[in-house]
């Protein structure tokens, strides 16, 4: 059962431009499909090509993709700026994991299922699934994790304090990844391990419907949704 008090997590949307969420808790709960890790309320956040009719996160042609794979400078994420969406301090940071240089559907998927197959958050390292990484605490037992950053993108060290709208790193292509992306989700908890996830809510964002862009607040996108975020 969701707390009342969880209800009132309001944050800011971390990315800015457009973005599809095809993971969120919308669609399903626990939206990756497990609560082990803080991940029952975790979002995906990928950009795709809205005119095109697969929607394709890579500005090639589908054949390359299925047959050759996508260099990561062809997918329309991959190296976006990623941002505090609260004030806040650092207190984990992996980096310097390398990404794939290509994406390519099946070399991707085997590592993800090999992953969630195999797995151990009790003694794995967490970057073998979330790659790059970073945990800001917004406040107590209110943490945030932002998972498959660009290697050497992420800014500042464990105990900067951080402002709402500060840039954290990049949207990158590390670890458990199948495009680039931005895994982000809230925990009650530091220790990733033993975390519980946290539902929230986004406190400003537009929707695309029938032609025109609707502000919307305190919600948070359905898999369908066509949304953007630009900071005023």
């Amino acid at each position: 059962m969701i707390k009342d008090q969880q209800r009132s997590i309001i944050i800011e949307f971390p990315l800015r431009g457009e973005w599809q969420a095809p993971t969120t808790p919308v669609k399903k709960i626990p939206s990756h499909g497990t609560n082990r890790m803080g991940l029952r309320f975790a979002f995906d956040f990928v950009q795709v090509d809205w005119e095109k009719e697969r929607k394709p996160f890579y500005n090639t042609s589908f054949t390359r993709y299925f047959f050759f794979g996508v260099p990561l400078d062809k997918c329309y994420g991959w190296g976006k700026p990623i941002f505090a969406p609260c004030d806040g301090e650092i207190v984990t940071i992996r980096d310097g994991i390398p990404e794939r240089a290509v994406v390519h559907w099946i070399v991707d998927s085997a590592i993800a299922i090999k992953n969630a197959n195999s797995f151990n958050e009790y003694n794995d390292d967490f970057s073998q699934i979330a790659g790059n990484y970073l945990v800001l605490k917004c406040q107590n037992n209110i943490y945030m994790a932002f998972a498959h950053l660009q290697t050497n993108s992420i800014k500042g060290v464990v105990g900067d304090r951080i402002k709402k709208g500060e840039k954290l790193g990049n949207v990158g292509h590390s670890g458990n990844s199948t495009s680039p992306h931005l895994h982000f989700q809230l925990m009650d908890s530091a220790d990733i391990a033993q975390s519980n996830g946290l539902p929230f809510l986004f406190e400003e964002y537009e929707v695309y419907r029938k032609g025109v862009w609707e502000s919307v607040y305190n919600q948070i996108p359905a898999h369908t949704d066509r949304i953007r975020f630009y900071k005023k």
